[in-house]
């Protein structure tokens, strides 16, 4: 794609070695399409692998994507409930941003209930490039190999890869569509550290992106 899936690339508040021992960490499946779990970063999760439990002190935006694009969260379950509920609210966080573009509001609450600060300037700024250019996503993302770590101070950083390669920008107008160009890796890698707020979310607070710092 000319303007690939992928958010503007915002500095991470972590230090280095700190994101680099996500990589490490453990992560599972989950999605708008289930398939197989990985609970420990190694192997496939049991049958009886837990599955997360939201806490009630927040109403979460009920995020819908059209029939004509699609993200598949492969990989995001952990044994861990609060590695899982990180996973839950990122995996959410993109998938609001997903539909923010696609509806064309830079605004969407969804989008600002599960990002904040840095992270939620550079979302805004990345959807309403879309929506100025009369452009919208179709087709699908493929997202996968979530690597979830707890910072000593209790906020959590997620590793993450996209596949953009069946994603495409569509002229809201024209409806033609450009992929991305043969040339260029289609796999991202996301960067993202998150803190929890009083009501129980897992708020993205900055990420980064690195084009090819995934394998495919």
């Amino acid at each position: 794609m000319n303007r690939p899936i992928r958010l503007v690339t915002a500095a991470l508040t972590v230090s280095a070695a700190l994101l680099l021992a996500a990589c490490g960490s453990g992560g599972g499946e989950a999605s708008d399409k289930i398939e197989g779990a990985d609970s420990n970063g190694g192997g496939k999760a049991s049958a009886s692998a837990p599955t997360s439990t939201k806490p009630s002190g927040a109403k979460r935006p009920k995020i819908k994507l059209p029939g004509s694009f699609r993200a598949d969260f492969v990989g995001w379950h952990h044994s861990d409930p609060k590695k899982q509920a990180i996973l839950d609210d990122g995996k959410e966080r993109l998938r609001a941003e997903y539909a923010a573009i696609i509806e064309g509001n830079p605004q969407a609450k969804p989008v600002a209930f599960y990002t904040s600060q840095q992270a939620l300037t550079s979302s805004r700024a990345y959807i309403q490039g879309y929506v100025g250019n009369n452009h919208t996503l179709v087709g699908e993302a493929r997202v996968f190999n979530p690597q979830v770590s707890l910072s000593d101070a209790g906020g959590g950083v997620l590793f993450y890869c996209v596949d953009e390669s069946k994603g495409y920008t569509e002229d809201r107008g024209t409806k033609k569509r450009t992929g991305t160009p043969d040339d260029v890796n289609p796999v991202l890698q996301y960067r993202t550290t998150l803190k929890e707020t009083k009501q129980g979310v897992w708020s993205t607070v900055s990420l980064e992106t690195e084009r090819g710092g995934c394998d495919k």
